[in-house]
């Protein structure tokens, strides 16, 4: 059917469907599986019909082939809502079947193995697009193959320059230390083999993805990573693997804090082994993963390693999978599915939500009658709540964590047994979205949003929109907003004010709906991003807390929030609201005193429309052309630099202090991981006083 069509690349297209279903082999599917690789694209591409292909493939396999159509379909567009919604029936049509997923992993990471031969803005939006939903949602059913695979090569169509910085410290490393890396295998091997336990043992090498996350995420530097090698050691049996542990703990030091058992508590993936790190040979630390053949292919190929014969078929057998796991591995498309369900008519939230679900690690706690709650790491207790069930999040008024009553604010740890107090009715305030990190919660809380907060957010739109207006040189008094009423086909002002305050609608369209000959001078005004600044007008760039009109709201320099930081708020008579990042130390000073706090988020106006100033604090080597260098990568990672001091200065290193304006935290963080990648820089922290 594919006939003498051609891929990008100038290869016949029917090579395509053939390499995907290769891949699949390589994870030992069933048939039906492997068919509808190797034709995946004859009902989207081809005359082909879905009847054509019942009648010769049989039902199953048409059902499967259209399914990995729909998805092809739905691939995800630039446009924001329409993106969120695609995303919506993207997990619904994957959790009904997972082989369909498998499919267009499969096909994603061909295409992306020859995306060079397209043009560039189609491959950064395809690349992106890869990193943002296709790798993660391989990792949250365990196929790390996979995730591993399309996070490198969208790495390297991202960001090529921090990936060849990378790759180039790899390969000194390799230089420096490979004899010590075979020499330490050797030593473990010997250890194990004296003590009677059966084990294969050899060293890995960290990604360039995974480092340069690790960058992002650690205020550390390259030379400071302890895990860029680490040693897997695969025995025979469960028992082995603690009988290793037990070796290897008294023929080295551990550090402590870092052993982990992910065999007793699996991750929400499926994923089982033992984590250790110790002081090994010549005083090196030593990362060791122990684990038995079984659970590193679970590791590796996750969700596709339980395709087996059951019952004279050969397919997938789900209760195998959850044996080996102790949890069914598809929960996790399932819970993004409660947050589809939970999340109402508002889909603007819904991809970051998506992604929080994806990304996150986990934290185990217990509710009072020991049942074991699975969250992710940084989760508090209304999460917990929510996870409980949604009626128990609505009336939550506060928690007891291991017996005592603790702030609603407290991160969960491992282990910790939540008690949830109850009041009589929903009493959740809308600000208490900043207490949670899962989309359920978020989503739950969003509809107190929409019921008790719009009078905030028709102030907060027609602010918006007043100060939108102005920097085009016109003035929103006076002025008939009909053609914008018209345009975006709302009834009232009212629901146009509310529109722009919740984000819906951009104020620049809006200006344009009314004023459509505006010159180009005024639609470059309008659109240009403001800085965040105190007073009167800070409104614009928060919400929530109960905010009165006319409040003075004040950005705190000990730890200048950035849009994208979690937030809150201390109310001072004769002062205003001052807003710190949740984790700035000043906040200490307010710990007794919980009449001041005000929850708050950033505004859809901020997140999108602003810039911001915050501070980086580097130690760098002391050598010619070293300042020019940093000052580079931040140019370069679109970072724009106010004031600069040095501070400390010594024979070898001195200490930086830059002051940048970023478009949001996650620019600030990118803009710090690109430094620890350059080698003179030896650490870079976010300033906090």
């Amino acid at each position: 059917m594919h006939g003498a069509q051609l891929r990008a690349s100038g290869d016949p297209y029917f090579a395509h469907p053939i390499e995907v279903a290769g891949i699949l082999t390589e994870y030992r599917l069933d048939t039906a599986a492997i068919v509808t690789a190797l034709l995946h694209d004859v009902i989207e591409d081809t005359p082909a019909s879905h009847k054509e292909l019942s009648d010769l493939f049989g039902e199953e396999i048409a059902d499967l082939v259209e399914g990995v159509t729909k998805l092809s379909r739905l691939e995800l567009q630039a446009e924001h809502t329409r993106q969120a919604e695609n995303l919506r029936k993207f997990i619904l049509a994957i959790s009904k079947d997972v082989r369909v997923l498998l499919v267009k992993l499969a096909d994603r990471l061909h295409n992306m193995k020859t995306l060079q031969y397209v043009n560039a803005a189609k491959r950064e939006r395809i690349s992106r697009e890869t990193l943002d939903v296709y790798a993660p949602l391989a990792r949250s059913i365990g196929c790390h193959r996979f995730a591993s695979e399309l996070e490198e090569l969208s790495f390297e169509h991202l960001n090529p320059t921090a990936r060849n910085a990378i790759v180039r410290r790899l390969e000194q490393l390799k230089h420096d230390q490979g004899r010590a890396v075979a020499q330490v295998s050797g030593a473990i091997a010997e250890k194990l083999e004296k003590a009677g336990v059966s084990a294969r043992v050899f060293g890995r090498e960290k990604t360039p993805y995974s480092i340069w996350r690790k960058l992002q995420r650690k205020s550390i530097g390259f030379s400071q990573m302890s895990d860029i090698y680490a040693f897997r050691v695969i025995v025979d049996e469960e028992a082995d693997c603690y009988r290793a542990l037990g070796v290897i703990h008294r023929a080295w030091s551990m550090v402590p804090e870092r052993f982990k058992d992910f065999i007793s508590t699996p991750k929400r993936n499926n994923y089982r082994s033992l984590h250790t790190t110790v002081v090994g040979p010549k005083g090196m630390r030593i990362e060791m993963q122990i684990r038995t053949e079984q659970m590193d292919r679970v590791a590796q190929d996750g969700v596709a390693a339980h395709w087996r014969y059951k019952d004279k078929s050969y397919g997938f057998d789900p209760e195998a999978a959850a044996e080996h796991g102790g949890r069914d591995p598809l929960q996790n498309l399932r819970s993004l599915v409660q947050v589809l369900e939970h999340g109402g008519g508002d889909v603007e939230d819904l991809v970051e939500h998506a992604k929080l679900e994806m990304f996150l690690d986990q934290v185990f706690v217990f509710t009072p009658k020991g049942q074991l709650i699975s969250l992710p790491r940084g989760a508090m207790p209304l999460d917990f709540a929510y996870a409980v069930h949604t009626s128990v999040g609505d009336t939550a008024i506060g928690a007891k964590i291991n017996g005592e009553l603790r702030p609603m604010r407290t991160p969960l740890q491992n282990g910790d047994v939540v008690e949830v107090i109850r009041g009589a009715k929903s009493a959740v305030p809308p600000d208490w979205r900043s207490l949670t990190v899962t989309g359920r919660a978020r989503s739950a809380i969003r509809r107190h949003i929409r019921l008790t907060e719009r009078e905030e957010f028709l102030k907060l739109g027609k602010a918006t929109l007043e100060q939108t207006f102005a920097k085009a040189g016109k003035s929103l008094a006076d002025i008939s907003l009909r053609p914008a009423l018209e345009e975006f086909s709302l009834a009232t002002e009212e629901e146009l004010f509310d529109a722009a305050g919740r984000g819906r609608i951009f104020p620049t369209k809006i200006l344009e709906a009314v004023f459509p000959g505006l010159k180009d001078s005024e639609r470059a005004a309008a659109a240009a991003r403001t800085k965040i600044e105190d007073g009167k007008q800070g409104r614009i760039f928060i919400q929530g807390g109960g905010l009165t009109p006319g409040v003075s709201v004040h950005f705190a320099p000990c730890c200048s929030p950035v849009p994208g930081d979690r937030i809150v708020g201390i109310m001072q008579p004769d002062v205003g609201l001052t807003v710190h990042t949740i984790d700035c130390e000043r906040l200490a000073e307010f710990e007794d005193r919980e009449d001041l706090w005000r929850d708050l988020q950033w505004t859809p106006e901020a997140e999108r429309n602003t810039i911001a100033g915050a501070r980086l604090h580097a130690t760098i080597r002391n050598a010619p052309g070293v300042l020019g260098q940093a000052c580079t990568i931040i140019g370069e990672a679109g970072g724009n630099i106010i004031n600069l001091k040095m501070t400390h200065r010594q024979w070898d290193f001195f200490d930086l202090d830059v002051d940048i304006e970023v478009l949001d935290a996650k620019h600030l963080t990118h803009i710090a991981a690109a430094l620890r990648a350059c080698p003179s820089v030896e650490t870079v922290d976010r300033a906090r006083g």
